[in-house]
This record gives C-alpha cells, structure tokens and sequence, in this order.
C-alpha cells in the first residue's frame, strides 16, 4: 500500500496541475483563517500561504523549478493585474486631478525612499553589489522589479524575495502605524501603503477601505512607472 500511495505522489508531483492547485488551496486557507481572525493585519493571508507552501515543498522534498511549473500561471496573471490597476486611476480621476499637486510631492519623496533607504543600509552593512542591485526595486510590484532588476544587472529571483517579504511587512504594519500616527485619511493611508508595499498592501488596503484600495492601486502604478525609469538612471550614473 505505502508502495502504491508513493508511486501516486511521483506520477501527481509532476502534474503542473498539482502545484496550481496546492498555490489557489493555500491561499484560500489563509484567507479564511484571516477572516476568522476578524481580519487582523498580524494573520496575513500572503504570509501564511508561503509558509504553507513552503512546508509542503520541504516535507516532499519537490524543487522549486517542478513547482513553478503549475504557479507560473498564477504568476502569469501579476502581468495583466498590474495593468488593471488604470481602472481605478479612470475612476478616482476626478478626485486625483484635485490631488495631483501632493500625489506627486508624495510620490516622489515616496519613491526615492524606498530606493535609497533600502540601498543605502544594504551598502552600509556590506552588501555586495548584486546584492544592492536586487534591493533597489523592492517596492514595486514583482513583473516590474523583476525587469528592472534583470535590467541593471541584479538577481530578479533574489528581487522577488524582497518585494514579497516587503509587501508582507507593509501589510501586517500598515494600520497598526497609521492609528498611532493617527492619520485617518483612508485615501493618505492608501496611496502610502501602494507606494511603499505593492500588491500585497494594495490587497490589505481594500480589505479596510474600497477608497484606501483605489488610491492604493494608483500609488503602486505611478510607482512602478517612476521607479522603472529612476532605478535604471540611478544605476547608470553610480
């Protein structure tokens, strides 16, 4: 029997099926558990889905290569996501022109922090080079770190790592930081945590507020564009 069940695990351990199913069942979990929670931003459902996955990768002994074979689908879609993220932009348009003048004071300052904060601490404690390169795009959204990462030179797989432990961070932090700094403006609270926190916080944002998600998804779409072009700029120069 033991023999049979093994022999099951080989022939679905090589399904791209499998590994889809194990990524969409994960994060359905992680989800419910994140309601049951009451939504706590400390039950993160993107946190809670790696560990998972990564649990069942280890105690299988799968490689990340078979599995990416089935999640590279999910990844696929990160592409068309990113570029529907204009439709809330076309529907808070009204609002952003009113806006237009902090958004971009916000956006800037937001952009060259996230750069040269990452950067400039990873330099400071004796990071290498390529290390520096991967840091530099961490809080944008993954398709465009990654093009911009393998652009300049850097790991994009390393890249990856830091945008999803970024927008992980950003989303459990986010809500506890803006009551104590007690800001309560939904849309500041959101456009901050797109800019600095990509999707991942993007999501946290429309689990509190339908307007903290749409000024959200437009912080990380401005932020992608300006920091595909500044990274590389930055690069060139240092």
């Amino acid at each position: 029997m033991p023999q049979a069940i093994s022999s099951i695990w080989v022939y679905l351990s090589a399904s791209p099926l499998l590994w889809l199913t194990a990524t969409l069942w994960a994060y359905l979990g992680a989800h419910w558990l994140h309601e049951r929670s009451g939504r706590n931003p400390l039950v993160n459902s993107v946190s809670i889905a790696v560990i998972a996955l990564i649990a069942v990768l280890l105690a299988t002994g799968t490689q990340y290569e078979t599995y990416f074979q089935g999640a590279q689908f999910v990844h696929f879609l990160l592409g068309p996501a990113t570029v529907a993220l204009a439709v809330p932009l076309y529907n808070h348009w009204a609002t952003v022109r009113r806006l237009i003048l902090p958004m971009t004071v916000a956006l800037a300052a937001g952009s060259v922090t996230a750069i040269a904060s990452s950067v400039g601490i990873a330099w400071a404690v004796g990071a290498d080079p390529i290390t520096l390169k991967s840091l530099a795009s961490k809080s944008v959204t993954t398709p465009i770190a990654m093009a911009v990462t393998e652009q300049i030179g850097g790991l994009p797989s390393l890249t990856a790592v830091f945008v999803i432990l970024t927008g992980i961070l950003g989303a459990i932090m986010v809500t506890p930081l803006f009551n104590a700094m007690r800001i309560r403006d939904m849309r500041a609270r959101g456009f901050a945590v797109g800019l600095a926190a990509h999707g991942i916080g993007t999501a946290r944002a429309f689990q509190v507020s339908d307007v903290a998600g749409a000024f959200a998804g437009i912080a990380m779409a401005l932020n992608g564009i300006v920091t595909a072009v500044l990274v590389p700029l930055l690069a060139n120069m240092f």
